[in-house]
């Protein structure tokens, strides 16, 4: 399946859900997954799926939750009237105070299916698709309603089916056979990824020679130490951007970047395009409720 990117999803605390609503989509994306559930809409193209272990053609339009941690990407030309509604919310939902009540239990039930992935069709489809567009529109109190009410309405649904095999266990591909070695590396990066990071000093965190830990990590991770890092450099930068008005190179600065036209040059490569441009694109697109 090649190398699993891990996205960080603009989500934060405050959020209940987040809403991109994106025409004309790129589906461009690598395979990835990410820590938060999705629910995803395309509509007016057709093309390939892959979720997990799961690879099927769709035709037209496309309806999927997903579960944290499930990789998935979607193949496609984009056309002038594509577009992609997605919906983002916490893993923590699932055992929140609301969720652990009796009358949200069908809810609580489709969480935990959606760790398969589940493709919706017929009436369901077009019931949910309304509702999604309308809901990309709308603002305020009543907008957490509905979002559990379609939640709930995708818990019942009769034509809905789990996309993954019985067998399939995500949780091994995200972590890509880590070892104990590797967990502490990756928390120790994640804990001082603004701060210059040498092989060096990963090396000496696990007992290991340069050499060794080089090839150690490229062998586990199906990716070097340094695109390891810079992932997690460019996730956080994406997230101050979305989220915050700090300017690019604070942001640059601030996730470990030595000079602004290196943050640049780098987030345009992972990015295909500029922070300002992705900063302008994301305000377009995502709502936050």
């Amino acid at each position: 399946m090649g190398t699993i990117q891990c996205e960080v999803t603009p989500l934060t605390d405050e959020d209940l859900f987040v809403l991109l609503n994106n025409p004309k989509a790129q589906f461009d994306y690598p395979i990835h997954f990410h820590s938060d559930y999705e629910l995803n809409l395309v509509m007016n193209t057709s093309g390939k799926r892959i979720i997990g272990d799961s690879i099927e053609d769709f035709e037209n339009c496309d309806l999927v939750l997903l579960g944290p941690g499930l990789p998935h990407k979607w193949k496609a030309p984009t056309l002038d009237e594509t577009l992609v509604i997605t919906i983002q919310f916490h893993e923590q939902m699932y055992n929140s105070f609301l969720l652990n009540k009796r009358v949200f239990e069908p809810i609580r039930e489709l969480l935990i299916r959606s760790s398969r992935g589940i493709v919706y069709t017929g009436k369901t489809f077009e019931r949910v698709k309304e509702r999604l567009l309308n809901l990309s529109n709308a603002r305020g109190f009543n907008t957490a309603l509905e979002f559990y009410s379609i939640l709930y309405d995708l818990s019942i649904a009769d034509e809905q089916r789990l996309l993954t095999s019985a067998s399939y266990d995500s949780s091994l591909l995200v972590r890509e056979s880590r070892s104990r070695r590797i967990e502490k590396i990756c928390k120790y990066i994640e804990v001082n990824f603004k701060k210059d990071i040498t092989l060096k000093e990963i090396a000496a965190l696990v007992n290991m020679s340069e050499s060794a830990i080089s090839h150690f990590f490229k062998k586990r991770t199906n990716r070097s130490f340094i695109t390891y890092l810079t992932d997690v450099r460019i996730g956080y930068a994406s997230r101050l951007l979305a989220e915050t008005t700090q300017s690019v190179a604070d942001i640059a600065f601030e996730c470990g970047f030595s000079n602004l036209s290196n943050f640049n040059r780098i987030f345009k490569k992972y990015k295909n395009q500029t922070p300002t441009d992705y900063r302008i694109g994301v305000h377009k697109t995502i709502t936050k409720f």
